[in-house]
């Protein structure tokens, strides 16, 4: 008990050193809910809920719903498919209703490799986007290092480390669309729980204010499956 509350203690000041740091720092939020996939039971999914705020817990203006299906080839590599709703409002006048309406639709593949106790994701998505304002399609790479600190693996009481850089692209000019880099902090409080917080920064091309720096905060569960061996 003295160890979770030392993690809750250091995530705070985390919170509150980031917060000091960052003129303008926002608030990204996310609930996640995963089946994980496995060589046993190949199927999986998730289930997602986040929402944006320009100020780390006040003004929102974006919001998302998202879930997927997963496929496990191997060991290593997985596939899925997903679908989602992302709504955008002015943070000036929320009761307007939403600036901007998407409704999208993916296709990802994820690969693994590891180099002792570290672990090296590549993940490659295809969206399909249909606006309120029209259509359009993106391209998304991401490369994530995931990094257990105190224990040889992600598993209860481990503190564990994430660097993650993505890049966006469309099939239009410009093509370059956004990129955003992260370094997060993460407790697995029991097997099927856990959380990770940190700092994001996002870069988009085509905006004046094109950069921002948000508090990341996720807190994420994983659906325990029976095995039957």
């Amino acid at each position: 008990m003295s160890r979770r509350l030392l993690v809750i203690v250091l995530l705070i000041t985390l919170f509150k050193t980031a917060h000091a740091q960052y003129n303008g720092l926002g608030g990204w939020n996310v609930l996640t809910v995963n089946l994980p996939g496995s060589m046993e039971h190949r199927w999986g999914g998730y289930m997602e809920a986040q929402n944006r705020n320009y100020g780390v817990t006040n003004t929102f203006y974006y919001y998302e719903v998202k879930g997927g299906v997963s496929y496990n080839l191997d060991k290593n590599n997985a596939a899925l498919l997903g679908i989602g709703r992302y709504v955008t409002y002015d943070f000036e006048d929320i009761d307007d209703g939403p600036q901007l309406e998407e409704f999208r639709f993916w296709q990802q593949f994820t690969s693994n490799q590891y180099l002792g106790r570290v672990r090296f994701e590549h993940r490659y998505r295809i969206e399909q986007r249909w606006f309120n304002t029209g259509y359009r399609n993106r391209f998304r790479y991401r490369f994530s290092t995931i990094t257990p600190i105190n224990k040889p693996k992600v598993e209860p009481g481990a503190l564990y480390g994430i660097v993650y850089a993505e890049l966006f692209f469309n099939n239009k000019q410009p093509h370059f669309e956004r990129s955003r880099f992260a370094g997060l902090l993460g407790y697995q409080i029991t097997k099927p729980f856990g959380i990770t917080a940190g700092i994001l920064h996002q870069f988009n091309s085509s905006t004046s204010s094109n950069r921002k720096y948000y508090l990341h905060l996720n807190a994420i569960y994983n659906i325990q499956r029976k095995s039957s061996k």
